[in-house]
């Protein structure tokens, strides 16, 4: 994995544990999994297509019913 072998992670590990403390590593390891699962998503959208109309649609559907919105 990018030429490093299993000597060189532990010791990058280790210092990322001394920088950010024990406390603080669930929360990075929680924030990049969303991160990593949010841009999953939105390339499989892209790959799929637009889910929804173009808001140029949406204002004219809204012109015709009466210009108001159901709340």
């Amino acid at each position: 994995m990018f030429g490093l072998g299993s000597q060189e992670l532990i010791i990058i590990l280790a210092i990322v544990f001394l920088i950010f403390g024990a406390k603080k590593l669930p929360e990075i390891g929680s924030g990049l999994g969303k991160a990593i699962k949010n841009f999953k998503g939105g390339v499989k959208s892209i790959e799929e297509g637009p889910s929804e109309k173009p808001p140029e649609k949406m204002k004219e559907e809204a012109k015709d019913s009466g210009g108001t919105k159901p709340v």
